[in-house]
């Protein structure tokens, strides 16, 4: 069986999903983009963005009793990936951050995004 995640602190579903499932040993997030929960505001540059799609995750992981060390997969989906660099080095500082190890990862560029944001970050988070 499992439980809906569901939290105020990141953006809420806008379809047929939602923010995250917990199987019991394994959270899986569905992908945030960068909007923030409270405004309902996008931040223009990829770094911003990047930094906002992983405090989303990171609020949906923390709802559910885990922390961002927690956290064994991403995926990352970028509009653009000449960003590459821009997104690793946010990417770093926020697991760096939160004195987490860097989980496994796959970056892929897509062709567009919900809201036409600049990337969106999907999660698998493990209980230990």
């Amino acid at each position: 069986m499992s439980r809906v995640i569901s939290t105020e602190n990141a953006p809420a579903a806008i379809g047929p999903y939602v923010q995250a499932v917990d199987l019991g040993n394994m959270i899986i997030t569905s992908g945030q983009i960068p909007v923030d929960p409270k405004t309902g505001e996008v931040p223009e540059d990829v770094t911003a963005q990047t930094r906002q799609s992983l405090a989303n995750v990171k609020a949906i992981i923390e709802e559910a009793g885990l922390t961002v060390g927690d956290i064994v997969k991403t995926t990352v989906f970028v509009k653009d990936l000449n960003d590459f660099t821009t997104v690793n080095a946010a990417y770093e500082a926020f697991f760096t951050e939160n004195q987490s190890g860097f989980p496994a990862r796959s970056c892929v560029e897509v062709a567009r995004l919900p809201k036409d944001v600049k990337i969106e970050i999907e999660a698998i988070a493990v209980r230990r």
